[in-house]
């Protein structure tokens, strides 16, 4: 009892001791994790600044603000956009329609819907803005949702760029680079659509990277097991990565930050593979809500629907090539005769169902447009669906048509080939003012004038398209590095499509939603050059892209938010003639 009662008491101490190195240890391998989210919001909180500062600025209607904040206003007031008169009757003269509603006349709208050319998905989003932040009286209102999908961009674009590169520094850069640029700062705000389409995808991106990293450990904890077992059987690997390996050292091979363990190190380099298929990683919860986000993002726009080919396809390939490299035989069999259908087959409802889950409004509402298009057209469309359906299908016909066949004249229409370099931007707003308010004051002798112009970074994007190209030579010669891959995914899914509509009426802006890989480019080609050079080294060429960077930033940012400047300094920023 003594003795028992002794040791007892001794061990109470030391099992004190253990629990608090046991928290001690928890708590430091976590601080990196909440540093790099306390840094990410800092940034987040700095591109937020950017996108809320003089957000009701300018007082008007922006561009296409005409067609998709009335639209958003109509939509939470009845449910469906409404058509709206051209003109308005105040004192017997008749003024804009736009120019009344920015005054506060915002309940003119006629009783008839309005035939859109878009899903209602973005609409919504304007809509909760406009209930949040006090109705369309309210300009700033108009814009609330855009600034803030803006700024969760931001947030989304480190945490992508961290999981890519594993690097602070570069992650940081990428978050700095979309808080700046001035594409993603005129579309943050102004109430377009165009910026949700961006953060959705953004957002899908993300998950399926996070996807990757589950199907990953899951492969190598299944691996561990399955060539642990007596009757485990190995056959040679003879591709020409295997043939490569073959000429490292294990040593050299356990330096390579893709390799996760010892066992399949040595593995590889014996160029040996498991005869077997390894574990079903076709379904996680992180790929089925990344269906629903590029669901989201169709139901915003029909661009969406390339996103949603080249993510599939990527994330695929992503599964096939995680099993090659935990060191499965049937790598390429299993990935593309079970992950694949198995993907399809809970990916492709999932998204098809969010996008008809956003025109519930459209089924609801009798009076929506086409909506009786079937019943007072018997025998035509597609007759073999019910009336509701072919109504709705028709009523698909008629906006494919619309998109397809769109190519009337406008000042800034822009040939999609071009964006990335910026040539011919976009002009939301242009305003002569009177007196010589804000800036002005220093050019008392000025015309004074206020403009907001979707011009993204010169810096940024041109070096960004220079990455880009950069980027796709390494593909070529570097076969094994997904992440270049997983760069052009993006990228190509939100700009090569476009080039089978040269001739339609497109705009720069549109190019939102390649600016996250724009910028993804820019870090791959400085993740190559940290990994080359010194620590001293990498810190110089990082300041020395980043300060020009954001000094251009600071020289644009005026006319891009409709700050009034004198006009000399508005046409200091027109580099070029297509600009104007």
């Amino acid at each position: 009892m003594v003795l028992s009662s002794v040791n007892s008491g001794r061990t109470r101490p030391s099992a004190k001791v253990g629990g608090a190195l046991i928290r001690l240890r928890a708590r430091l391998a976590a601080a990196p994790r909440l540093v790099s989210w306390l840094l990410t919001v800092l940034v987040a909180a700095f591109g937020g600044l950017l996108r809320f500062i003089r957000l009701g600025e300018p007082r008007a209607v922006v561009f296409d603000e005409t067609y998709y904040v009335k639209d958003a206003w109509t939509m939470l007031l009845t449910g469906e956009p409404r058509n709206w008169p051209k003109y308005l009757n105040r004192g017997g003269l008749d003024f804009p329609v736009d120019t009344m509603f920015a005054d506060g006349d915002t309940n003119r709208w006629l009783g008839s819907a309005e035939y859109v050319v878009h899903p209602p998905i973005g609409k919504w989003c304007i809509a909760l803005g406009l209930k949040l932040f006090g109705g369309a009286g309210n300009t700033f209102a108009w814009r609330a949702s855009t600034a803030i999908a803006g700024t969760i961009a931001i947030i989304i674009m480190i945490r992508v760029a961290l999981r890519l590169f594993d690097n602070m520094s570069i992650a940081l850069s990428a978050g700095l680079l979309m808080s700046v640029d001035g594409v993603g700062i005129t579309l943050s705000r102004t109430g377009l659509l165009d910026i949700f389409i961006m953060v959705f995808v953004l957002g899908a991106f993300d998950l399926l990277l996070m996807h990757r990293d589950w199907a990953r450990a899951k492969l190598q904890a299944h691996y561990a097991v399955d060539a642990a077992r007596r009757n485990a059987h190995w056959v040679p690997d003879t591709s020409r990565r295997a043939r490569r390996m073959q000429r490292k050292s294990v040593t050299d091979a356990t330096t390579n930050a893709d390799a996760s363990s010892s066992v399949q190190t040595v593995e590889r380099n014996q160029s040996m593979l498991l005869d077997a298929r390894g574990p079903v990683i076709a379904f996680s919860w992180y790929r089925a809500a990344a269906a629903i986000l590029i669901g989201l993002a169709t139901g915003v726009k029909w661009s969406g629907i390339y996103f949603m080919a080249a993510f599939c396809v990527i994330s695929v390939i992503w599964d096939a090539w995680e099993r090659y490299r935990a060191g499965y035989r049937s790598w390429l069999s299993t990935g593309l005769l079970c992950d694949a259908p198995l993907t399809a087959l809970y990916m492709l409802p999932l998204w098809a169902g969010t996008y008809l889950a956003g025109w519930i409004g459209w089924f609801i509402h009798p009076d929506s447009y086409m909506h009786d298009w079937a019943r007072n057209h018997p025998g035509q469309g597609v007759t073999w669906l019910p009336e509701g359906l072919r109504s709705f299908v028709e009523y698909h016909v008629e906006m494919w048509q619309f998109h397809t066949t769109l190519d009337s004249p406008h000042d800034y229409k822009a040939n999609p080939l071009t964006w990335p370099l910026q040539v011919r931007p976009t002009s939301f707003y242009w305003e002569e003012l009177d007196g010589h308010p804000g800036l002005c004051s220093l050019a008392p002798h000025s015309q004074c004038v206020s403009a907001v112009t979707s011009l993204g970074n010169p810096l940024i994007w041109w070096l960004g398209s220079l990455c880009v190209t950069i980027g796709i030579i390494i593909a070529i010669v570097k076969h094994g590095d997904w992440r270049i891959w997983a760069v052009l995914a993006g990228f190509l899914g939100g700009w090569l499509p476009w080039a089978q509509y040269l001739h339609r009426t497109t705009f720069t802006f549109y190019s939102i939603v390649i600016l996250p890989w724009i910028i993804l480019a820019i870090c791959y080609v400085g993740d190559q050059v940290r990994q080359h050079v010194s620590t001293g080294t990498w810190r110089i060429v990082l300041a020395a892209t980043l300060v020009p960077i954001m000094l251009v930033s600071a020289f644009f940012y005026p006319i891009w938010t409709a700050m009034p400047v004198p006009y000399e300094f508005w046409l200091s920023h027109m580099w070029f003639k297509s600009w104007i």
